[in-house]
């Protein structure tokens, strides 16, 4: 009861301040862990040698992948004023207009639903884009390769630590509650 009366007010501005400089944190100090999981991953026959620093089209996929779940965890009006304020700020960050901007992510969860079709899991669909942006197909065996497909042990893998580039908005929410 006295849970809800001792949280702090936050506006959708500083949730979206809050929302993109923790994922973009967490996306640029993470990275080398996925660039060294994927460099090191035994499914694949070469290395993939993706650098530490490459971590532009991760980030994206994070953006994107979290933006599209974002209708999970507001109601529909909240999620399109928190989401308006997260494509305002982002377009700043990434020098763009909110128009391309939006037409970016547009593109980027185009992508991760084409290449995760027909399932609708999110998480699943980032490591398949992941897959796809960092053009893994060329260094996995002979089969996969042929197929351009994932090999399916490593992209459960590489679930397992795309999960850890999800917000949790739950645990936001124990301590925080819009205005």
């Amino acid at each position: 009861m006295f849970g809800s009366i001792l949280k702090k007010k936050v506006s959708n501005d500083k949730l979206a301040n809050v929302f993109i400089n923790g994922l973009l944190n967490a996306c640029e100090n993470g990275f080398p862990m996925v660039a060294e999981f994927i460099n090191e991953d035994p499914s694949f026959v070469k290395s993939p040698n993706i650098r530490e620093d490459a971590h532009d089209e991760f980030l994206l996929i994070a953006f994107v992948g979290n933006i599209a779940l974002l209708e999970s965890s507001f109601d529909a009006e909240q999620a399109f004023e928190v989401e308006r304020c997260i494509f305002e700020k982002l377009s700043r960050l990434y020098q763009m207009s909110v128009y391309d901007f939006k037409t970016l992510v547009k593109d980027y969860r185009s992508l991760i639903q084409r290449l995760n079709h027909p399932s609708k899991n999110m998480i699943y669909g980032m490591s398949k884009a992941i897959f796809d942006k960092y053009t893994l197909y060329n260094f996995q065996d002979e089969y996969f390769k042929r197929m351009q497909t994932p090999n399916p042990l490593f992209l459960k893998r590489l679930d397992e630590l795309v999960e850890n580039f999800v917000w949790d908005w739950d645990a936001f929410f124990k301590k925080y509650k819009l205005d």
